[in-house]
């Protein structure tokens, strides 16, 4: 097997995640020498989406299978049921039942793949009208759907033993969420982006999974030394950069984590 492979598999929210300091982007630089970050994104899809193509996006004779799978569906499940029995809209019960199904697939898979749910974030439904006008009027989106989903989610990996972040919860830590971290009332800003990849480092640093999927305790990739990286100033040898670690990444790492690297390097760390 070659490089671990991280895949982000759901709606919108991860469709976009690889845009200007979308999270996905943010998680790419993270592991940009240590596992690929892969995208399987779709725009307006359910969990029932979902389930329709599970073994074409994970299929049981792969060569190889992703390391961690991140999944992110409840969003447009949530939505209130549209009069003509289209639309997005899943009973909860069922949404709760497609994602189980969704985490025992991939467990079918390898007894080494991990995985980490995702719940729905808030939405500011002010927002939402104010952006799409009444597109919605008859299959809303509404902020306590989407918590009622957030929940049973969370209850669900309890039982299954999967681990669930709860961005309906972690968005909230502060009063003015809709503006700081949403851009149409659903989908996310940079700073939303932001929050999620807190959230998906501080249960990546604390899961007790080996190897580690935890950015900061994986090797790089082709780290040996080599007469071509930069001479030292001793004129001898050569200084092997391959693990140093870009300031702009120090805003990820925990305090003690970045004090640990400010010992070990030549080079002042900023605080």
């Amino acid at each position: 097997m070659g490089r671990p492979e991280i895949v982000l598999f759901g709606s919108s929210i991860v469709q976009m995640c690889f845009n200007v300091g979308g999270w996905g982007s943010i998680l790419s630089d993270l592991y940009d020498t240590k596992a690929d970050i892969i995208i399987r994104g779709y725009a307006g899809w359910n969990s029932r989406n979902a389930l329709e193509v599970l073994n074409q996006v994970f299929p049981q004779d792969a060569a190889d299978h992703p390391s961690l799978v991140i999944v992110y569906f409840g969003g447009n499940d949530a939505m209130l049921p549209h009069p003509s029995g289209l639309g997005p809209h899943v009973p909860l019960h069922e949404y709760v039942e497609n994602m189980k199904k969704i985490a025992l697939h991939l467990r079918s898979l390898s007894e080494d793949i991990r995985i980490i749910f995702l719940t729905s974030p808030p939405v500011d439904e002010a927002m939402i009208r104010q952006n799409f006008g009444n597109l919605f009027d008859k299959q809303e989106r509404t902020n306590e759907a989407c918590r009622i989903y957030s929940e049973a989610l969370v209850d669900l990996g309890k039982q299954i033993d999967v681990k669930v972040i709860n961005l309906w919860t972690a968005f909230q830590h502060r009063d003015d969420w809709g503006t700081a971290y949403l851009w149409d009332g659903i989908h996310l800003l940079p700073g939303g982006c932001k929050v999620v990849v807190k959230e998906i480092l501080k249960v990546l640093r604390g899961a007790e999974w080996e190897p580690s999927l935890y950015w900061l305790s994986m090797p790089p990739e082709f780290s040996d030394d080599s007469p071509y990286y930069t001479v030292g100033s001793d004129g001898k040898t050569t200084i092997n950069v391959s693990r140093n670690i870009a300031q702009w990444k120090i805003e990820w790492m925990e305090r003690e984590e970045v004090e640990a690297l400010a010992s070990k390097s030549s080079v002042p760390v900023p605080f």
